[in-house]
């Protein structure tokens, strides 16, 4: 009789913990941990892609947003056009959010009809110049440059500013 007494508390006891392992196992799942771009990175971001177009007679705008695609640096050079401040932003934006350059989403929806109409969501702008900005394999935020006289030069200088950065990444 204790045997049976001894293995049914036993068999209370595991699956008590059988229950408690099962229910710890979603919460601790439920937090997550993520990579993010400080101030100090997205303002040496936005210099930097400022600076890499002027060094070529560029007057651009650069914008960089964070993994949820909020700004967190803007600079735009001196005789940059107005517009040249959304455009920046919306590339950053854009490529943010897909996690992917917009100059290789802009030649993507050119050549698949399906992918052409991205171009309807609201904020996406499918014109080179946003790159993302990555921490290993993780997307932490993306830099968006508009003004240069073309959407690859603009994608240029995105490149060379998360070039001089990549020591810190």
């Amino acid at each position: 009789m204790h045997t049976a007494l001894r293995l049914g508390s036993l068999a209370v006891l595991l699956a008590a913990s059988v229950a408690q392992a099962q229910t710890a196992a979603p919460a601790a799942s439920a937090v997550r941990t993520e990579k993010n771009m400080s101030l100090a990175l997205a303002n040496q971001l936005a210099a930097e892609a400022v600076a890499a177009c002027a060094a070529n007679g560029y007057n651009v705008a650069a914008t960089v947003v964070d993994r949820a695609g909020t700004v967190r640096a803007v600079q735009r050079a001196d005789n940059a056009g107005p517009h040249t401040l959304a455009s920046s932003e919306r590339k950053a934006w854009t490529s943010a959010s897909a996690k992917s350059p917009t100059q290789a989403m802009m030649e993507g929806s050119q050549k698949n009809p399906a992918g052409a109409n991205l171009v309807y969501l609201p904020g996406m702008l499918l014109l080179g110049g946003g790159v993302p900005v990555k921490s290993g394999n993780e997307v932490i935020g993306a830099v968006g440059v508009g003004g240069a006289p073309g959407g690859h030069l603009d994608e240029q200088c995105a490149n060379a500013a998360i070039d001089k950065v990549k020591g810190l990444l």
